[in-house]
Formats: structure tokens, sequence, C-alpha cells
């Protein structure tokens, strides 16, 4: 191997997808045990390597050198063979103080609390001492000299809270180390998670108006940072933001929602065409496995459906990537069913005039014009409220189309 990435566990990575659009080198995923992990230094059959969880620590002890700065953290996430010396750096403060910047996240001056206290932690509170940050709080589950326990954090004044814990990482999503609400005062979050793109966390924030990042452009930017250590060349101006927006728009799922008979399976399809992405129909998904949908809802009831299609979303949601997902109805009656569809995606709600929807027989929840009507009515404002971006549909399909495409090339990332 020449360039890679080590770690535990390896399954929600995007660090091959963004070197190799950097396009100077392969690269690979490794994923291993720590014994092995130390037969990897000591054999050196490497040029340039990435080290995360749980290994930004344990590489320590094996390298030549180690720059300035990452000895000051006590964490590297870059090494370097040069002629059989290993060098070690950090590239995620780099990546970190980049992220603070494109957010608007001024710490100068303000409490800052750190979740979790492993590698990451060291680096982004050396970071956000550097940056001028009146004190930096550091919670752990097991706290150490210096630390606090969750509890305690919550009686502290915070400006900032920057999560560097793996909960809520794909695939245990859904989770929070925190209960924002227990924060009043807070102006800004960071969770350094990636995928999903949108934790518990920062939905939660998200919900409250708290302005808050993911930890997608942070990588991006320390692998850009990597590359130039890498291969001694910097990395031209502005491909960060580059490599981050395509890749963004390449994982994150456009999802659809409306009332039935609003065009969004018929646009959906059109969209994945265009577009070159999968596409997915949550109905179609349900139709599959209950047979059809109006017969069981007849014989099992609306609440059984209801429970039958959260579980088919959730499912759908937890490893899909870059698709677009047409959803039922009445998909968004659930606030489990939305913060699933939220996490990867940005929902599109299909407005279309309820005069142009046709009764359809097959759909018992809108069979017929005055039952239309009565779910429109009971449904649109949570259309609304649930969406990110609300489409008229009132046009034909390919218009519709056109739209959302010019809608995501024009959204602000």
């Amino acid at each position: 191997m020449k360039y890679g990435l080590i770690a535990e566990k390896l399954g929600h990575s995007y660090s091959k997808i963004i070197h190799e659009m950097i396009g100077r080198y392969d690269y690979e995923l490794m994923p291993m045990p720590e014994d092995e992990v130390k037969r990897f230094l000591n054999a050196r059959k490497f040029d340039g390597i990435n080290v995360t969880i749980p290994y930004k620590t344990t590489v320590i002890p094996y390298l030549d050198w180690i720059s300035p700065r990452a000895e000051r953290i006590g964490a590297v996430n870059t090494v370097v063979n040069k002629n059989g010396k290993l060098y070690g750096y950090n590239t995620d403060y780099a990546g970190f103080t980049a992220t603070l910047s494109r957010s608007h996240f001024d710490v100068s001056g303000k409490n800052v609390l750190v979740l979790g206290s492993g590698g990451t932690s060291k680096t982004v509170s050396c970071a956000c001492r550097d940056l001028g940050a009146k004190s930096v709080f550091v919670a752990s589950r097991d706290p150490r000299q210096g630390q606090m326990t969750y509890a305690e954090t919550k009686e502290a004044a915070i400006d900032y809270i920057i999560n560097t814990t793996p909960v809520g990482m794909y695939p245990n999503t859904g989770k929070s180390a925190i209960d924002i609400r227990d924060y009043p005062g807070v102006c800004g979050v960071v969770d350094v998670i990636f995928n999903p793109l949108k934790t518990k966390l920062l939905l939660d924030c998200a919900d409250a108006g708290i302005p808050c990042a993911d930890g997608l452009y942070m990588l991006v930017s320390q692998a850009v940072a990597s590359a130039d250590i890498f291969t001694g060349r910097p990395v031209k101006r502005g491909e960060a933001e580059r490599i981050y927006a395509k890749l963004r728009r390449n994982t994150e799922n456009t999802v659809l929602t409306g009332m039935p008979g609003s065009g969004k399976t018929t646009v959906g399809r059109m969209l994945a065409e265009k577009t070159g992405k999968k596409f997915i129909d949550t109905d179609e998904e349900l139709s599959k496995k209950l047979g059809v949908i109006a017969d069981f809802i007849k014989e099992k009831g609306e609440d059984a459906f209801r429970e039958e299609e959260t579980a088919i979303i959730k499912a759908i949601t937890a490893d899909t990537r870059g698709a677009v997902i047409a959803t039922g109805g009445g998909a968004v009656l659930r606030e489990e069913n939305v913060r699933a569809l939220r996490e990867n995606g940005v929902i599109y709600y299909m407005d279309r005039r309820i005069s142009l929807i046709e009764p359809d027989g097959s759909r018992p929840l809108s069979s017929d014009r005055s039952a239309l009507k009565a779910r429109y009515e009971e449904r649109r404002g949570i259309y609304e409220k649930t969406c990110d971006c609300r489409v008229i549909n009132n046009m034909t399909p390919e218009e519709a189309v056109r739209r959302i495409m010019k809608i995501q090339k024009v959204r602000k990332i």
C-alpha cells in the first residue's frame, strides 16, 4: 500500500472517495485491530497514511518525529514514511478550524464544551484555546483530571458545543450524547461526525434554531491538508470547497414528499434518470412486502400500515446515500419518519394544487374528492413545516425536474 487510512472500523468512511477526488494517488481503506497496527507500523511498507478512531494516540510511540503542533495536541492523524523514518502530523487541526471559519463560528472569548476525550477532542480543545476561547470544558463518561461529567456541564455557561464522540454515528444513528435543551445559551454546535450528515444532535439543533455544522467539511479539509504533506505539493486553493460540494451532493438523498397524486413518483423517476441516481419509492417497497396497500389497511387498519411504513423508511434511509426517494403521502405524519429521511436527505415538498390531483380508488385515504380535500387540509401545514424546499408542481413533470435541479445547483451547502 502506498497511501490509505487505518482504523478499527471503516464501514462509514468517505476518505477513499475524497483522496481520489484530489487525484494524486490511489488510496486504500485498511480496518485493522490494534495488534495489527503495531505490525503495520513496524513494517513501514507505505508512503503515507491517515489515522482515525481509535489509533490517533496509538501510533505516536512508533514515530521517529512528530510535528510541534501534533506533539502539543497529543494526537496524530497523518503519518508519512520518508526513507524509512515515520513523521507524524495533525491535519485534523486545519480541518476543524476551517469548519469553524466556514460556519462563521467565533470561539474567541467564549466558553466551549467539548464532548469526548479521545484524539479528536485533544485537537479540538487545542484549536479552541489557540483561537482565544475563554474556557474549554471537556466532558467524558469517565472523567479524568480537569475533565467534567456530562451532568456537571449542564451547570456551566456554554456558548459553543463540539461533539467529538462517536455517539450518533452510522450505523448507530438516532442517538445523542446530550440533550441540547440543557444548554439554553448555546449559539453554535459542531458535530465532527459526517455519516450521517445530520446526527440526532444536529437535527435537535436545527429544530431549536441553533446554528450547527456537521463533520464533512472538516473531513475534506484535513484530507486536502494531508495530500499537501503526502506529496509535498500544495493542493490548489478552493479544492476543498469543490470536493466538499460535490461529495455532499453525491451523498445526500433527494426526498420527495407531498399528497398522493402530487407527482412524487413520476418526477422522482425522471429526476433519478436525469441525475444518474438510484430511485426508491417507499410505497412500492411497502407493496412488495404487504401486497395491495388498500387491502392491508382495510384488514389491519391504518395504524398497522403506518408501523410498516416507518420500518420501511428506517431500513431504506439507514444504508441509502445519494438516491432519489419518493415517499407515501402520509409519511410525514410521524416525526420519526421525518427524522430518518432528514439524516442524509434534503426534503422537497411537491406542492400541487388540489384541483389538479385526481382521486385514486386504490388509495383508501384519498379515494374520492371529499376525502382528498380532507387529507390536503389536514396535511398541508405538516408538509410545509417538515420540508427543506417547497416546489410548486402545477406543471409538467419535466418542468418540476428542472426546478428541483435548479434548486440543487444554487442551494447553499
